[in-house]
């Protein structure tokens, strides 16, 4: 059976091309058994080194996917497409926020309100509504259950953000300082607004701090990264 592989295997490698290595281990005048054995050991060497390097590369381009996938699973919400930054329940109301609201056939209701220091909104018949930290589902639910509680039957609400936080952008960008939030912001657009980096910046990532957090949190500079009204994003300087 050996000397039936070493056969086969002739074609794609000889002594000749296995050069004097093989010629010094085996000699010039080696048993047919013992060349044979020599090509089938160098084969096995090769495909060796060959699937080694394979793996090495596939688990090195492994890396960035498992490091997001990471970031993601922490905080889910932070990473979400920009496209559910505003205007869906994810999104909380805060200071400085303006909403429009609208009851369906009460003009006199109706109309643009803006969210004070203290949370809340001054709104015909119903008084002072609170208005931070909840979602534009959660507000239309509450002026709807005040209206109905002595003033109208069966109302229609509904609540639109008008004019949202700004931003900040600020650390390593060409025109750092405040600008006006847009739908759709993320990591990569907001440095954008500010002029791009500099080129003493940390280009792969960025600092943002939530509106409503007291802290500020590392994330890369990435489109899928969302950028909220009232967040402050900081570049920072690279080391080398």
């Amino acid at each position: 059976m050996m000397r039936a592989i070493g056969e086969g295997l002739s074609p794609v490698l000889t002594t000749r091309e296995c050069g004097p290595q093989l010629n010094a281990v085996v000699g010039d005048d080696a048993h047919p058994f013992l060349l044979s054995l020599a090509r089938i050991l160098l084969v096995v060497a090769f495909l060796g080194v060959v699937l080694a390097g394979c793996a090495q590369q596939q688990g090195a381009s492994l890396l960035p996917e498992t490091s997001l996938a990471a970031t993601a699973s922490a905080d889910p919400a932070l990473v979400q497409p920009a496209s559910l930054a505003v205007g869906t329940p994810a999104y909380k109301l805060g200071p400085g926020d303006k909403v429009k609201v609208v009851v369906f056939r009460e003009e006199q209701l109706s109309g643009e309100f803006e969210i004070d220091s203290t949370g809340h909104f001054s709104m015909p018949l119903v008084g002072r509504v609170e208005a931070a930290g909840h979602t534009q589902q959660e507000l239309e639910q509450s002026i709807t259950a005040a209206l109905a509680n002595g003033y109208l039957k069966d109302p229609k609400v509904s609540v639109l953000p008008s004019d949202l936080r700004p931003i900040y952008v600020l650390g390593e960008v060409k025109t750092a300082g405040e600008y006006p939030f847009k739908s759709g912001l993320n990591a990569v657009s907001a440095v954008a607004l500010a002029g791009g980096f500099t080129y003493r910046a940390d280009s792969s990532r960025v600092f943002i701090r939530r509106a409503n957090e007291a802290f500020e949190r590392e994330f890369p500079a990435a489109p899928t990264i969302v950028v909220m009204p009232g967040d402050t994003v900081r570049v920072a300087e690279r080391y080398f």
